[in-house]
């Protein structure tokens, strides 16, 4: 299409509609070619070499295929981005041709001249009480849409003077003709449709000149920058046609019933243009996600690709991260549901596919998790660690095991827990609740299933959201079960406020893991006067046996002497039961099943390993089996341990 100053009325009557969509249509097919040659390209043809090659050859041969495979994903990109943007230019064109088309029509029907320029002749008409004559015919220039700047359509009369006093709702009418109001309708009616079409025309074309690539082009870090930027103003200009349709603010049900109503092209529309906003809509099939996801993530490290800030490289690295496992065969196989930049970084990942298996579990991980190298190593692997123990515990069963990570978890390492409970609130975890509720609303909705067994797991400060979540009015959307490990806990005096039916809510907790153990409030006072007092009077006696060096171990010995004693004098007077967050979850006020898991290394032994080896099966068996059994809904066969 031209820019917006050579669009004229003619040319928008002549347009032919069905030669946009027809190319649409013609760069839809070239996109879904080349998303099929990726996919032959890296299981078939890489993935077959590299199960069944070794060697020099082999590995270049399966690089060189790898790069093939980014080419072809690269052009699956663009070219959806191409057949969105014709297809979005050919819709919202069609509104402003009808109404150009109606005023034509109706001009002609009346005998009416549309001028070069927009503006209407119109006939003699009328009759002037003086002198018996006709009234004069005229011109009319339509309705330039700035009414509020005292533009109001100009009126010429028969002598071919124009008066820009003239126009809709004018007060003064200098002309009784007839045929003049009925002329400056369609007059307007012109011009608002030429002004409409040019704004479109405009839009789409800043659009569609951002995507173009240069000969030679190599795919890489770069490329896909540029694809991030390509997306982002393809999304700008077409979110009349596709953005607002998106039901961002319903439930995950209808938002579901939205996308079952949606025909394939409309489907492969918002997700070539909208991959974001698809990958992340709790209520939209877990394949579709996973799909909108993978193409979000390249745009997510295109866009982050270069930028220096601390936040960037960091969410960069897990990006990375979940990028190698997923180019990589997973079992069982990994469903991208969720990625971003927001905060610290989401991402949700799933083992299974949650909308076919008959049991699944989302984990919420807690206390220094964000979207970062770590994640993709370690966090990921818990949850892949479960659904391979839920494949063990029911081998006639399917399972999903999920990662959760979509809030921002408290970034304190645990090793520094003691020394800075001040920075363990509630807040992040009221926050992340409603999110997580409305994810967990999506896996009902997606199901296939008619019952599926659900599990909420909260590890760390992950059990405090999941608390706060299961404590919202109708708990956790489909939670069978409720499981609770390492936990400071939940904001709940009792299992019963979790809202899952009796003996439903488990926990495991570590003898050796500090975080279950935390201090209530007025035990950390305790700690910190005991610190201060301690601290002071080693210091002062420190300093008089060993000069300024003595006073300075003096000082931290009485610190750490005069917590302990703080401590303890403050936990002789409070309940024992209340840790940071209220109740203990693993005490029997609680009211909680407690399965038995490893005590773990002491802090003098392994630090504060004995917080992060629930899931691991290498390093707790009983704990991973126990989850496990729980997650398949095998909870009668648990190995139990006594309530603190």
């Amino acid at each position: 299409m031209a820019a917006t100053s050579s669009l004229t009325w003619q040319l928008l009557r002549d347009l032919k509609l069905s030669e946009l969509t027809d190319a649409a249509d013609g760069w839809a097919a070239v996109s879904r070619h080349a998303d099929s040659a990726r996919e032959s390209v890296d299981a078939e043809m890489g993935g077959r070499i590299s199960k069944t090659q070794e060697g020099d050859s082999a590995r270049s041969a399966v690089k060189r295929l790898k790069r093939l495979g980014e080419n072809y994903h690269y052009i699956h990109t663009e070219t959806g981005l191409i057949r969105g943007t014709l297809d979005g230019l050919a819709t919202e064109l069609a509104s402003p041709r009808r109404r150009l088309h109606n005023a034509l029509d109706e001009a002609a029907s009346c005998g009416y001249t549309v001028n070069s320029d927009g503006s209407i002749d119109y006939p003699a008409g009328g009759e002037n009480t003086m002198s018996g004559d006709k009234i004069p015919g005229g011109t009319v220039m339509g309705n330039n849409g700035l009414i509020s700047s005292g533009n109001l359509g100009l009126y010429r009369d028969g002598a071919g003077k124009y008066d820009s006093t003239m126009g809709p709702g004018s007060p003064v009418l200098k002309s009784p003709n007839p045929h003049r109001a009925k002329a400056q309708g369609i007059a307007d009616s012109i011009a608002h449709a030429l002004r409409e079409a040019r704004e479109i025309d405009e839009r789409y074309s800043q659009a569609l000149n951002k995507l173009k690539a240069g000969p030679g082009l190599e795919v890489n870090a770069s490329t896909w920058t540029d694809a991030a930027k390509d997306a982002e103003a393809v999304r700008e200009a077409a979110y009349n046609h596709l953005g607002k349709d998106i039901p961002r603010d319903k439930p995950p049900v209808e938002r579901k019933e939205w996308w079952d109503s949606l025909t394939r092209e409309q489907r492969d529309e918002y997700l070539a243009v909208y991959p974001d906003v698809i990958g992340n809509l709790d209520g939209i099939p877990a394949g579709v996600r996973d799909e909108a996801n993978r193409e979000n993530l390249q745009l997510l490290i295109g866009k982050l690709e270069g930028q220096e800030d601390e936040k960037s490289r960091t969410i960069l690295t897990g990006l990375r991260g979940i990028d190698t496992k997923l180019a990589a065969d997973s079992h069982p196989p990994m469903y991208l549901l969720g990625i971003g930049d927001d905060g610290n970084g989401r991402a949700i990942v799933s083992y299974g596919n949650p909308d076919t298996a008959k049991n699944v579990g989302a984990y919420v991980p807690g206390l220094g998790t964000k979207l970062d190298e770590k994640f993709a190593g370690g966090t990921l692997q818990r949850a892949q660690d479960t659904a391979l123990g839920a494949m063990e515990a029911d081998k006639s069963s399917t399972t999903a095991s999920i990662v959760w990570l979509g809030y921002d978890a408290p970034q304190l390492p645990v090793s520094q827990l003691l020394d800075n409970t001040d920075v363990m609130v509630r807040d992040q975890a009221e926050a992340g609740a409603p999110a997580y509720n409305e994810f967990m609303a999506g896996i009902s909705a997606t199901n296939e299933n008619s019952d599926p067994h659900v599990t909420a797991i909260g590890h760390s400060y992950g059990s405090l959201t999941v608390g706060q979540a299961a404590q919202q009015h109708g708990g956790v959307p489909g939670a069978d079960d409720i499981i609770l490990v390492g936990s400071p806990g939940t904001g709940a005096d009792s299992a019963r406020e979790l809202n899952v039916d009796k003996g439903h809510v488990f926990v495991g907790a570590a003898d050796n893991d500090i975080v279950t153990k935390l201090p209530s409030h007025d035990e950390a006072k305790g700690i910190a006067t005991g610190a201060a007092g301690g601290g002071s009077a080693g210091f002062v006696l420190g300093t008089g046996m060993g000069g300024p060096v003595g006073g300075v171990i003096g000082g931290t010995t009485g610190a750490v002497v005069g917590g302990i004693a703080g401590y303890m004098a403050q936990d002789a007077q409070t309940d024992p039961s209340q840790i940071w967050f209220g109740t203990d979850p693993a005490h029997k006020d609680f009211g909680a099943t407690r399965f038995k898991v490893d005590d773990g290394p002491t802090l003098a032994e392994g630090g504060v390993e004995a917080h992060s080896n629930y899931f691991n099966p290498s390093k707790d068996q009983m704990s991973a089996d126990n989850i496990a059994k729980i997650v398949v809904g095998k909870s009668d066969e648990l190995d139990l341990e006594r309530p603190r």
